[in-house]
């Protein structure tokens, strides 16, 4: 077959939901994935092996530009390409955030508040954990709290606690704030359990997936959305969409598509020589991220032991400054040494080491994605500005120093030795360049196609594309501001708002 009613275009956070629900109400949908099939890959189903899944066979293998913010580094910016998108490759976190964020969504686009969303987010999700009146029971994703019996998972319990911090039994319930253990998207059997696993693998006898197919165009008629033209086994081909296209390649990859269609700034898109069919002088602006250091890493006392989960297994949410009306910082233990190659150049890591990563998410720098190239391997420029706004820099070394006094509480007394990236405790300038050699991404780009009720706003608050009919995108380039979690729940709930808008549509 060639033509179908709907074509979606990315198997991952967004796309497989979307696919899903659009499927369920007896639409006929093909999935176009530009990867390959991820269905029962040991490395892809051991949550521990979630490292070496970045910058290789399952990763689109692109970066973040250099600036003197950072020493002028490149920046690896993790994207899955595969069954499942960044769900087969992420650290499987799952974490919704809170009201606030939801409530910034919807000042810009009306509909996008807590209330709106909470539905969305209750189907998707199965939690393993205590029942709870705002968690979904019965959702394609399954959800798992770690097992607590691990010495770091302990630890940062009691560390945090030594340092003031609540307890929490869940940090997606009403207030984040304090230590906890996390949530994943890890299945009662220990196994990873990606989007792909969760929406599309029990309909894969109704649905057609294409995978090791690059979308590169979405086609017209008129105004309309009616095909996508894609290259698969070596040859250029075309789909044919009786109702229309939805774009769920996520913020890097949805831009680009955008862009070839047509689609994007005046300036950029005569640059590439590519024909402007609806100006959207915002696709490719707006990109957000939250700043990862990466990592303190500090001595243990003595072996740590296998590998459990994912390597971490708590979430510690406070903030930066007493004064802010919502946490902004989190940290999540590494069960062994963890860093940017910058790291490793300038401390020994050697031995017995464990790690905790540290994350701005109340982040407000800003940056854009840009064309290379109009052929659809061609590398993105893709500028975050990681830092450039001084609020970001000032919240991580706060967030620095305040790990480094947790570590040498009574609750890390059994486990810390010494300190080993920094290799001696740091404060002001110290922190600093500590902070800007180790900065790297929290693997959270949103933000590129945004939604709003604004003119300016290349995607409606009902995720079509502004100036075009049936074209929508549903992942995470909509977000129009990045909310204060991980991003694989939120886009997750936004597949599925996508489908409901859609289905409401046509």
């Amino acid at each position: 077959m060639s033509t179908y009613d709907y074509i979606v275009v990315g198997s991952g956070s967004g796309g497989a939901p979307v696919a899903r629900r659009l499927l369920d109400a007896g639409a006929d949908v093909v999935v176009v994935e530009a990867g390959r099939s991820t269905f029962g890959v040991p490395d892809i189903e051991d949550p521990a092996s979630w490292f070496g899944l970045q910058s290789g066979a399952w990763d689109w293998g692109h970066q973040y530009q250099p600036t003197p913010r950072v020493l002028d580094r490149d920046i690896s910016i993790p994207r899955g390409k595969g069954l499942g998108g960044s769900s087969a490759t992420n650290a499987m976190m799952w974490y919704r955030g809170v009201p606030a964020d939801y409530d910034r969504w919807d000042a810009t686009a009306p509909g996008w508040g807590w209330d709106d969303c909470l539905p969305a987010f209750q189907a998707c999700e199965t939690w393993h954990g205590a029942a709870s009146p705002t968690r979904g029971a019965t959702g394609p994703m399954h959800i798992t709290p770690p097992d607590p019996n691990h010495p770091l998972t302990q630890a940062m319990l009691d560390g945090g606690r030594d340092m003031g911090l609540p307890v929490n039994a869940d940090p997606n319930g009403p207030e984040p704030l304090g230590v906890a253990l996390a949530n994943f998207n890890i299945a009662p059997d220990g196994k990873r359990w990606t989007s792909a696993q969760g929406y599309l693998e029990p309909v894969m006898d109704r649905l057609t997936v294409l995978t090791q197919t690059t979308a590169t165009e979405v086609l017209f008629t008129g105004d309309r959305a009616t095909g996508l033209r894609v290259f698969r086994n070596g040859t250029e081909q075309i789909l044919t969409a009786r109702k229309g296209v939805v774009l769920s390649a996520g913020a890097l990859e949805t831009p680009r598509i955008l862009m070839l269609s047509g689609i994007g700034p005046e300036a950029e898109l005569a640059r590439h020589r590519l024909k402007c069919r609806v100006l959207a002088q915002g696709v490719g602006d707006n990109l957000q991220d939250h700043p990862l250091v990466r990592a303190l890493n500090f001595r243990a006392n003595r072996p740590l032991g296998p590998m459990k989960g994912n390597g971490g297994g708590t979430l510690t949410i406070w903030k930066s400054d007493d004064a802010l009306a919502q946490a902004d910082l989190l940290a999540f233990p590494v069960q062994g040494r963890s860093g940017v190659p910058a790291l490793w150049d300038a401390y020994d890591l050697d031995g017995d080491v464990f790690a905790i990563g540290l994350g701005v998410m109340r982040s407000f720098s800003k940056g854009y994605v840009r064309l290379t190239g109009t052929a659809p391997d061609a590398p993105l420029e893709v500028q975050p500005n990681l830092l450039a706004d001084p609020r970001d820099l000032k919240a991580l070394m706060s967030g620095v120093e305040f790990l480094q006094d947790m570590v040498a509480t009574q609750g890390f007394a059994p486990l810390f030795k010494d300190y080993a990236a920094p290799d001696t405790k740091v404060s002001g300038k110290d922190t600093e360049t500590f902070v800007r050699r180790a900065c790297s991404t929290f693997f959270h780009c949103v933000g590129t196609a945004r939604m709003g009720a604004d003119d300016d706003a290349p995607v409606t608050p009902r995720l079509a594309v502004r100036g075009t009919t049936g074209l929508w995108v549903a992942d995470a380039s909509v977000i129009p501001e990045i909310p204060a979690c991980h991003t694989h729940a939120p886009v997750t709930m936004i597949g599925e708002r996508a489908a409901q808008f859609i289905l409401e549509t046509i």
